[in-house]
């Protein structure tokens, strides 16, 4: 796992940009494959994007993105959906194309359709291997909407929001009542199995996830940690997000790579 502790917000969304744009270019062959998260976090780094792609250095007009999550119960046209907000967010800021933005679908009739259609879903990633993963991290350790208590072999399903996460995302809708309780999200599982993760926090609420996930023991209690098993994890903080970490100065020195001729 690759630290890189950033001394405003600002930086670190250029430092995560850069960990996405190095793991996208090392592709073999084939259009890329991005996974997008939503949340006030990873707007910083859609921003450096879209800089990127200004200064041509990046092109995602043929790049493929899956979405973490969707709540259940709203359609992908409703204006609070993930759907809506990373077209708004994401698309229209990079130039992805809104064609090839695949989220859950959270709407059916039954739970049995919703469950299905949260297996194709999965099906589809599987398919198309996600080169880099972009995530945020809640104020309980969740990554995606995987929640406490998440297997970490999960699987693309229907998960139970917490009553924090409710209350956290209370602010995009009339209060935490609003808040649907149920989401569509990528399992565990799934998450690993992209070839890049690159997870950014900022602020102190953060604090305390961080160290869990980093520094803590692999557990479900904090699913934050799965990211201590996958082979290529870049973790971007800046100083407050980082406040909590005890091997603070070992990433300090092992960002700064070799150093030869001293």
């Amino acid at each position: 796992m690759e630290v890189l502790i950033a001394t405003t917000a600002e930086e670190a969304a250029t430092f995560a940009a850069e960990a996405v744009l190095d793991g996208l270019r090392s592709r073999s062959s084939g259009d890329n494959v991005l996974g997008v998260a939503t949340g006030s976090t990873p707007l910083g780094l859609y921003a450096e994007l879209a800089k990127a792609v200004k200064r041509g250095e990046a092109d995602f007009g043929t790049t493929t993105a899956f979405a973490l999550d969707e709540y259940v119960g709203l359609e992908g046209t409703h204006e609070q959906s993930y759907r809506q907000t990373l077209v708004t967010e994401l698309c229209n800021v990079i130039g992805l194309p809104e064609s090839r933005l695949n989220t859950p679908d959270g709407y059916g009739e039954s739970e049995a359709q919703i469950r299905a259609q949260a297996a194709a879903y999965d099906a589809a990633i599987i398919e198309a291997g996600v080169d880099v993963q972009i995530l945020g991290i809640g104020t309980n350790g969740h990554i995606g909407f995987n929640e406490p208590g998440s297997s970490l072999r999960s699987r693309t399903r229907i998960k139970r929001l917490s009553a924090q996460t409710r209350v956290d995302n209370a602010r995009f809708f009339e209060g935490p009542d609003a808040v649907p309780t149920h989401s569509v999200t990528q399992g565990l599982g799934t998450i690993l199995e992209a070839r890049r993760m690159v997870l950014v926090a900022t602020g102190s609420k953060k604090a305390a996830a961080i160290a869990a996930a980093l520094e803590g023991p692999l557990s479900a209690a904090c699913p934050g940690s799965v990211l201590q098993l996958h082979p290529d994890a870049v973790v971007v903080l800046d100083e407050a997000a980082a406040a909590g970490l005890k091997n603070r100065s070992y990433y300090d020195d092992s960002a700064a790579g070799l150093q030869f001729g001293i």
